[in-house]
């Protein structure tokens, strides 16, 4: 059913229309997030690049986002990378930000250069979110 709305034509098509300079860091980061799993599918969702878990899921509310891994929330010069459900991620690497109400936690880039230093922590959150949520 998840691979029913991997939709990258969609978010290519997003990029797009960004400032190229932007828009290639926003591919960037797309494509780590990608490489970290071939379980990991991308659409656009609340008006960003999204990703998510493409794999079977037990029933669960939709309110809980546990599908939603993170959305790109693209900001002038800067790319939040908003992850729902983070507070529920044992993050031992330091890379996710915020402490909001809802749950979500973030990661911040601004330059290919601050891509690539965040890159394995990134990639070390993202694998322990989809082994928390195959639990």
């Amino acid at each position: 059913m998840a691979k029913d709305i991997h939709n990258p034509d969609s978010v290519k098509a997003y990029i797009n229309k960004l400032e190229p300079n932007f828009g290639h860091l926003i591919q960037a980061i797309g494509n780590v997030v990608l490489a970290t799993d071939d379980r990991i599918g991308e659409q656009i969702k609340w008006n960003s690049p999204s990703f998510f878990y493409l794999g079977d899921m037990k029933p669960f509310n939709p309110k809980e986002y546990k599908r939603d891994l993170l959305a790109i929330n693209v900001r002038k010069e800067q790319a939040l990378l908003v992850f729902p459900t983070g507070a529920n991620i044992q993050d031992n690497t330091g890379v996710l930000e915020g402490n909001y109400t809802d749950g979500r936690r973030r990661v911040t880039i601004k330059t290919m250069a601050e891509l690539k230093e965040k890159t394995n922590n990134l990639m070390a959150v993202i694998k322990r979110w989809l082994n928390q949520i195959n639990n």
